[in-house]
């Protein structure tokens, strides 16, 4: 286990008004921290992490503990893999609170969002290569910059809508 930084996004104490996902209107991000979650620059800190030797620049994206204690046998997998700043899951599931409910959020992510996710991250894990490293790092500069990849980089891009 380790920490993982980032910039403070929400009011102190967050987590114990409301659940660890947000979706798009959680009154609980402030206004400068929707603005660093829009650029995703509240995730910029993590290049200590990087620096560290904590997390990778690709892999899949560290979970909290209390969602990784609900993984399956086989979910489990996705630990043996390092963690990452980027990774699949993350660029298909880009805007993810916009897709999660402002009632029973956490229940939506845990019952549909979090196992396509691991599915995902799994893939990932099960079929790594220097070359999907590289397509991955591409598609996250490119969801980064908001321009839509090309479909040869982009073989989950209905993923979302499921």
């Amino acid at each position: 286990m380790f920490t993982l930084y980032k910039f403070r996004t929400m009011v102190v104490n967050a987590e114990t008004i409301g659940p660890s996902v947000t979706h798009a209107a959680d009154p609980r991000v402030t206004r400068v921290g929707r603005l660093l979650r829009r650029t995703k620059f509240d995730e910029f800190p993590q290049v200590l992490n990087v620096l560290k030797g904590d997390v990778s620049i690709v892999g899949p994206r560290p979970e909290t503990p209390k969602y990784v204690a609900l993984y399956s046998a086989d979910q489990l997998e996705v630990l043996r893999v390092a963690p990452g700043l980027t990774s699949l899951a993350q660029v298909v599931y880009r805007e993810e609170e916009k897709i999660l409910p402002s009632v029973e959020t956490e229940a939506y992510y845990l019952q549909k969002v979090l196992p396509r996710k691991l599915a995902l991250d799994l893939y990932y894990a099960k079929t790594w290569s220097l070359g999907l490293d590289s397509r991955i790092f591409l598609m996250g500069v490119l969801a980064l910059l908001r321009i839509s990849p090309p479909a040869v980089l982009w073989p989950f891009k209905d993923e979302v809508r499921r």
